[in-house]
């Protein structure tokens, strides 16, 4: 299980995020939602090792992870899938795949591999395809596939339906909810809450860099603090 507990994460005078405490459980899904400039994202790059928080904790499995380099994250069980999915365009798929095993044991990697193209077979049929060649949808399994070799307890999710065709969005979050019903935990920004709600477990709401909201996503889509955070600043005026 993946617990953040109160974490401050600044850039430069600027905190962008202030006290946020979530929780991820193994084979649940919790949707993170927020408007543009909310923390959202800086939220999940400090999970992942890539910004350090100047104060708060992350624990995964109840071992402490916080300010680790995100090449050790990795190996503890953490995987980012970022926003705009950033495959190897000129490599084939399979070597982007191997890029993603690059921190688990080469000894379970076949089995990985094998498991990676049944949850998504269009990787195996296109295996020797340069990434680059790939739809933006085929692109964000690509992504997927990649974090998944790493062999992750918990996958984080930054904005995986951005620039997708409304038509590829449910099938791509149908893989989402597949994967966590695999026993990942998944910690997910998504821009479309309606179609990120429909595979959520949990959400947190988050406005101005702080938690607004936590609980259930059957609660969540009538909750006035949700709408607000999801809103933004306008919203909160006079608040």
């Amino acid at each position: 299980m993946l617990e953040v507990s109160d974490i401050h994460v600044s850039y430069g005078k600027v905190e962008a995020v202030r006290g946020v405490s979530l929780t991820v459980k193994p084979g649940k899904v919790t949707l993170v939602l927020g408007a543009n400039g909310a923390g959202k994202s800086t939220t999940l790059k400090a999970v992942a090792g890539l910004e350090k928080p100047t104060s708060g904790t992350i624990v995964l499995d109840e071992k402490p992870i916080t300010g680790m380099p995100p090449h050790a994250i990795v190996r503890r069980g953490i995987a980012l899938v970022p926003e705009g999915r950033r495959v190897f365009a000129p490599l084939m798929i399979h070597e982007n795949l191997r890029m993603g095993a690059y921190t688990a044991p080469k000894s379970s990697y076949d089995e990985t591999l094998a498991k990676v193209y049944e949850m998504f077979p269009i990787l195996s049929d296109r295996s020797h395809a340069a990434a680059g060649l790939l739809s933006g949808g085929e692109q964000q399994m690509l992504a997927f596939g990649r974090a998944l070799m790493s062999q992750p307890k918990v996958m984080l999710l930054d904005e995986p339906s951005m620039g997708l065709a409304p038509a590829v969005v449910d099938s791509i979050l149908t893989k989402v909810r597949a994967m966590a019903d695999s026993g990942i935990g998944i910690l997910m920004v998504e821009q479309n809450a309606e179609a990120g709600l429909d595979v959520a477990d949990d959400v947190v709401a988050i406005a101005r860099g702080e938690v607004v909201f936590t609980g259930p996503a059957t609660s969540a889509r009538d909750n006035a603090s949700v709408l607000r955070a999801f809103l933004g600043e306008a919203a909160l005026a006079g608040q």
